[in-house]
C-alpha cells in the first residue's frame, strides 16, 4: 500500500480553439507490491487513453509523478478540485 496518496485531475480548456482535455495521474500499488504511476488522458467526456509505468519503489514513482505534473503545468493544464486527496494530511 502506498504511504502517501498521490492523485491529480487537471484540465486544459480553451473554448476559442474548441479545446477541452483532461489528464489524470495517480500512484497505485500493484499485486506484486510495486508502485505504478497510472495516467489517463483525453477529451473531456470521452474515455481517452491510459498508461501505467511500474517502479520498484514508491520514491521512484513519486519522482516520475511529479515530473509528469511539472510537464503538464507547463502545457497549461490546471488542477481541478482535490481529486480525493486529504487536505489535512
Amino acid at each position: 500500500m502506498a504511504l502517501y496518496p498521490f492523485k491529480l485531475y487537471c484540465q486544459r480548456v480553451d473554448a476559442s480553439r474548441n479545446l477541452a482535455r483532461y489528464y489524470m495521474l495517480s500512484i497505485e500499488t500493484t499485486l506484486f507490491g510495486e508502485a505504478a504511476v497510472v495516467r489517463a488522458w483525453g477529451r473531456i467526456g470521452s474515455r481517452g487513453g491510459e498508461k501505467r509505468d511500474v517502479f520498484s519503489t514508491e520514491r521512484d514513482a513519486a519522482s516520475h509523478f511529479l515530473e509528469l505534473v511539472r510537464r503538464k503545468r507547463q502545457r497549461g493544464y490546471t488542477p481541478v478540485g482535490t481529486c480525493g486527496n486529504s487536505m489535512n494530511a
